[in-house]
């Protein structure tokens, strides 16, 4: 089956899980060659292992640790010592934590700065010089529909998927006229390991209408393709998105507040 990115490379980071794994079997379907990044290397090798049995593609794997500033550099190095072009940039990695803010670990909510923002600019800006050279290539970023409110109990989280797209959305428009597409995919709630990481499992906010992964990758890699700078998956989440921009902005933010408070006794 031949993609848009068939016979080319994609970077995909976070690919041992979820949407990050979705992603990476979208595109191998599609005929694209791999570099998958993430922390876990067996998980990693196993999806390797899968993906070029199954579509005869060639695929990388660099195990890396985006809690840590120098590991943006790391991965753009072993690209280059690969001499592998890579002409598609999905800045997937991404975690949460649910919790009043002042009972949430402090590094816990430094390291998700670092790899929901820091990490996106610092790959983006490695790996876009070379594309702009050869006017071609693409960034595909995973924001949030939490990129669209404040919401309480997942506020940095919130701030950074905010940041997330009003960073693919400014870069879209810097680069499109030198051939770069750019799109920041906002998913709402979705099948994967990111509400148990979170500490959110048990919410009743997390688990409504949860899309799959594969369905969420689709529509990213769709919505990059054609040109956009940003989707929403899933109407209703699209609605719920937009329609919030007609009600004061405190307003939003007490009524996530309602839907994502802790359960009496649970701080955490």
């Amino acid at each position: 089956m031949s993609g848009p990115w068939a016979g080319k490379w994609a970077l995909v980071t976070g690919a041992s899980a979820g949407i990050g794994v979705a992603l990476a079997r979208e595109l191998a379907t599609g005929g694209t060659n791999l570099v998958l990044t993430a922390r876990r290397k067996d998980r990693l090798e196993k999806l390797a292992q899968e993906l070029s049995s199954a579509h005869e593609i060639r695929v990388a794997v660099f195990a890396a640790d985006l809690t840590q500033t120098a590991a943006p550099q790391q991965v753009f190095d072993y690209t280059q010592a690969k001499n592998i072009a890579v002409d598609l940039l999905v800045n997937n990695a991404g975690f949460g934590a649910y919790g009043a803010l002042a009972t949430v670990e402090t590094q816990r909510l430094l390291d998700m700065v670092q790899v929901n923002c820091s990490a996106v600019v610092h790959l983006t800006r490695l790996y876009l010089p070379p594309m702009l050279k050869q006017g071609r290539g693409d960034v595909l970023i995973v924001a949030s529909t939490a990129s669209f409110q404040a919401v309480p109990f997942i506020s940095t989280y919130a701030a950074t998927k905010a940041f997330d797209l009003i960073f693919a959305e400014g870069l879209a428009e810097e680069v499109r006229a030198q051939g770069i597409r750019v799109c920041a995919l906002c998913p709402g709630s979705t099948e994967s390991e990111f509400h148990e990481v979170a500490g959110q499992s048990g919410l009743a906010a997390a688990r409504k209408n949860r899309e799959t992964a594969e369905k969420v990758a689709r529509v990213g890699l769709r919505a990059l393709a054609a040109g956009k700078s940003y989707v929403i998956s899933g109407v209703g989440n699209y609605f719920g998105a937009h329609s919030q921009r007609l009600v004061p902005r405190r307003v939003v933010a007490r009524v996530a507040a309602k839907m994502f408070r802790p359960p009496a006794g649970q701080s955490s």
